[in-house]
């Protein structure tokens, strides 16, 4: 039987969630304000951000995004639309499609990432009290 929490626990799990949700709240508020929808912004992050090696596919991205490939598709499509993003043949395999961010995209993504390193720095300390509350820490 799995043993019951304590009321701590329960408040250590909201408070955690409640500074996660912060950071969330501010993240889609920015994306919003630079004319991104949430999902977009998180797309060009993960794009962006894909661990050294991986090729900036749409499956790579949907697996970091944990969505289904024809839900990144679609958002794909619309920052292509918007000139954010472009889609190239792979050199090796002229079946696989590579993604790229455009000039415009980075300068859009750069602009969003500063912001939101920026609210880390603030709300970070908050965050990582309220983690180590959960995992029965001190801070």
């Amino acid at each position: 039987m799995t043993p019951l929490l304590s009321d701590s626990e329960y408040r250590a799990l909201a408070d955690f969630r409640h500074q996660l949700r912060r950071f969330l709240a501010f993240s889609e508020e920015r994306a919003r304000g630079a004319g991104l929808e949430p999902r977009h912004h998180q797309l060009l992050l993960a794009l962006r951000g894909l661990p050294p090696g991986t090729p900036p596919t749409v499956g790579a991205v949907a697996e970091r995004l944990l969505l289904r490939h024809h839900t990144v598709v679609g958002l794909i499509d619309r920052l292509q639309h918007r000139g954010l993003i472009r889609r190239t043949r792979a050199p090796e395999d002229r079946r696989q499609v590579r993604l790229a961010i455009t000039a415009r995209g980075e300068d859009l993504l750069h602009g969003l990432s500063i912001a939101h390193r920026d609210e880390l720095a603030t709300l970070g300390p908050a965050l990582v009290t309220a983690l180590r509350r959960v995992l029965g820490k001190r801070a």
